[in-house]
């Protein structure tokens, strides 16, 4: 009896796998119903060994009516072979009607840091290895005040802990520590004003994103230093015919104050400046641009769910504006495939190849970069 049941569980649970990848590559879902994915990952880079991961999206529509734009929460969970691990919640969410709009991101964990100095003429090669404990929680809460307009509230809490610099084999000298560097905590209060008419901020295929926002970290409410930020960020973009797409993003970060090397304007991830590890540059100012040219789908014969896209960027790091120039800045660019995971909602998931002067890197996510 017991293994009829043992037998009985296992075809059910084949049935249910079955019916799950059935649901996403033929999208059998009901456009105006949230959407749940979760898959599992695997990602290996020299610094973390092999990395194993879980991600999870939920995509919906405000009281399932799709005249309202498109809701998103992603999450990320993964632990190393280094005994490293993380969890991560990102989201853009949209009330009926757009009133309220809640776009944040929250980061937990316990990850290596690669410190290359302050500046844009930073050595290639790390000069330490910081490993820490980090807690990132950043939430902006707004109104909307006119069509497509919000204004609202912003909150930044970063907590920098158990901070341990290591120095690279090659340095033998001593290097002095940066502002920081025997850990922080500082909290942020500011305001935003955000324009934004897109739909689908998963994949945009029209449309106009701007918000310009100030924070500011004081010790009056428990920050370790006083310092503001200010970030400006730009998006546009156009529809090429029936099924292209050309993006543009331009994005600015000036800082002034006691700011922490790890609150510095930090150039480079899987959204910007792609190829380039996340602070491989880093100061109190950048600026950054990066265009981007999507074929979504290819009219391949076969099926209608492959894309693919190219990209390019350009940035620069500056300790002041007296100090910037178009000098030694910062390029890279890319190419990578596209395929459409929920036809019905047009959400594409991505595999981008970076291309800079020190190396390249890969970056698989679900919706675009910017």
């Amino acid at each position: 009896m017991s293994t009829l049941i043992s037998l009985t569980n296992f075809a059910h649970g084949q049935n249910f796998v079955s019916k799950y990848i059935n649901s996403i590559i033929n999208d059998t879902s009901d456009i105006q119903k949230p959407q749940f994915l979760i898959y599992p990952t695997l990602a290996y880079a020299p610094e973390t060994s092999w990395e194993f991961g879980l991600s999870s999206l939920l995509v919906y529509y405000a009281n399932q009516d799709t005249t309202n734009r498109l809701s998103e929460i992603n999450g990320f969970t993964f632990f190393t072979l280094e005994n490293q691990y993380g969890l991560w919640f990102d989201h853009a969410i949209y009330s009926d009607e757009d009133k309220w709009f809640l776009l944040g991101r929250i980061r937990f964990q316990s990850f290596p840091l690669f410190y290359h100095g302050i500046g844009n003429d930073t050595p290639e090669e790390y000069i330490a290895r910081v490993d820490a404990n980090q807690i990132f929680i950043k939430e902006r809460i707004l109104r909307k005040i006119r069509k497509d307009v919000f204004l609202g509230f912003e909150t930044d809490f970063q907590r920098l802990s158990s901070v341990n610099f290591n120095p690279a084999e090659e340095i033998i000298e001593p290097q002095e520590l940066p502002l920081g560097s025997n850990g922080s905590t500082n909290l942020g209060f500011g305001i935003g004003l955000v324009h934004d008419n897109r739909h689908n901020v998963l994949n945009v295929r029209k449309g106009f994103f701007s918000e310009l926002a100030m924070l500011h970290y004081n010790q009056a409410w428990g920050s370790t230093f006083n310092f503001t930020s200010i970030i400006s960020d730009t998006r546009l973009y156009r529809s090429i015919g029936k099924h292209n797409v050309f993006a543009s993003q331009l994005l600015g970060q000036f800082n002034s104050g006691d700011v922490p090397f790890n609150q510095l304007a930090l150039m480079g991830g899987e959204s910007i400046m792609r190829g380039y590890y996340y602070g491989r540059y880093r100061d109190r100012n950048q600026i950054a641009a990066q265009v981007e040219y999507r074929f979504l789908p290819i009219p391949f014969n076969f099926t209608d769910r492959i894309g693919a896209a190219v990209f390019a960027g350009a940035g620069k790091v500056f300790p002041d504006m007296r100090n910037f120039n178009l000098d030694n800045v910062v390029v890279s660019g890319g190419a990578g495939l596209r395929f459409l995971l929920f036809p019905k909602k047009d959400i594409y998931t991505r595999l981008d190849i970076a291309f800079t002067a020190e190396g390249t890197g890969f970056y698989l996510f679900i919706g675009e970069a910017f």
